[in-house]
């Protein structure tokens, strides 16, 4: 099942669950219990750390998703909850999900020094829910945005763009 979260990301072939940690978990929890299956492609937009390594555009897929605040990187709070899940024991890109986009630059560096390159605000609560439920998942993203001060209006004037990019992207082997 291909699953994205909503809003600017609706695509026909794919199950909108939500935006955020929040919706996305309580909506694909649903989906799993009362329609569950056998896999999960989660698509959609992502903000890149380090834009040397991930650019405008980029295809980035993975099945390690990260919880991290930046509260955690400047040593501000501590956190209980298992902060890393992964499917994948192969070295691939982290992506960090938040009910927040970040905007600071040297925040965004940090996350790139632990090695968690791109940010997702649901891919986490959709690794977390695909574990309970023991289903396979994986993340398919184009990245729109670099997260510093102009991420949203990068986000707002990319995404068209990259929901095409995305689209032909999956029509080599995940749509018809």
């Amino acid at each position: 099942m291909i699953l994205s979260a909503g809003n600017e990301e609706i695509f026909s072939f794919a199950r909108p669950i939500g935006i955020g940690l929040i919706d996305s978990a309580i909506n694909l929890s649903r989906i799993c219990l009362f329609d569950r299956p056998s896999s999960l492609i989660f698509i959609g937009s992502a903000g890149s750390y380090n834009p040397k390594k991930h650019k405008i555009f980029d295809i980035v897929t993975s099945s390690s998703a990260s919880q991290v605040e930046i509260s955690f990187l400047k040593k501000e709070s501590y956190t209980p909850i298992e902060q890393i899940i992964t499917t994948n024991v192969s070295r691939e890109t982290i992506v960090n999900s938040s009910n927040y986009i970040t905007t600071d630059k040297l925040s965004a560096l940090a996350f790139d020094k632990l090695g968690i390159e791109i940010e997702n605000m649901e891919f986490y609560s959709v690794m977390k829910v695909a574990k309970e439920f023991n289903i396979p998942v994986k993340g398919i993203f184009v990245i729109t945005n670099y997260c510093d001060t102009t991420a949203h209006k990068q986000y707002l004037k990319n995404i068209k763009k990259a929901k095409t990019i995305l689209i032909d992207y999956l029509k080599k082997g995940y749509i018809k």
